[in-house]
């Protein structure tokens, strides 16, 4: 799957469901290469209908869609104020991790490789869901998401939950990089943006 340079995500609709799902595509060839599921226990779908989301920990695997082996899981514990989602790959090795920041109008966070190098700054408007991924003097950009598309693409994937990833040419070589880019991508959606909606996660400026 980290072999594709761009990746379109696209939410499976599901009735009453409390927990997320989405395929993942290669738009250059339309095929899906992928899938991003919540991994939680029933106990925790059941309480989510009356507890704030960020009381209790979530676990996202994304795995191959061919034969469903996993590439990386990102993994957040329960948090009050500012929280921490870590990446881990298929061998279980922490890859890297996400800090929301504090006083964020915009909406983002931080990312930090295993050895908590400070690797890029994700900024945007998540309301909206167009943001960009940054190195951390916000001079050079590692990846970009947006809804907008066109052509099949834009036909295909119309709902609200649907975007595209796009990575720079400079990490395209690199597939832990690569790994964080499109993992940042996916917590802000599937963690930070739904909790934000819901009263938890990340709060006011930049």
């Amino acid at each position: 799957m980290l072999s594709a340079d761009k990746f379109a995500v696209k939410e499976q609709v599901k009735f009453l469901k409390n927990h997320k799902t989405y395929d993942i595509f290669d738009p250059e060839t339309k095929k899906q290469i992928g899938t991003a599921e919540e991994n939680i226990s029933g106990l925790v779908k059941a309480l989510r209908w009356v507890i704030d989301a960020k009381f209790m920990s979530t676990k996202i695997e994304v795995r191959e869609f061919d034969d469903q082996a996993l590439v990386f899981t990102i993994r957040r514990g329960a948090y009050f104020f500012r929280s921490r989602v870590e990446v881990i790959d298929s061998n279980g090795d922490l890859v890297g991790y996400f800090k929301s920041k504090l006083f964020s109008f915009s909406g983002g966070f931080h990312v930090y490789d295993k050895d908590d190098k400070h690797f890029a700054d994700v900024k945007g408007n998540f309301t909206g869901f167009k943001y960009r991924v940054l190195t951390p003097d916000h001079k050079v950009e590692l990846g970009k998401v947006s809804k907008e598309w066109g052509g099949m693409m834009k036909e295909l994937f119309t709902s609200a939950d649907s975007y595209m990833v796009d990575v720079a040419d400079d990490l395209k070589e690199q597939p832990i990089a690569k790994m964080l880019v499109l993992a940042a991508c996916l917590a802000t959606d599937m963690i930070f943006k739904s909790e934000q909606k819901g009263g938890g996660g990340i709060t006011l400026g930049d």
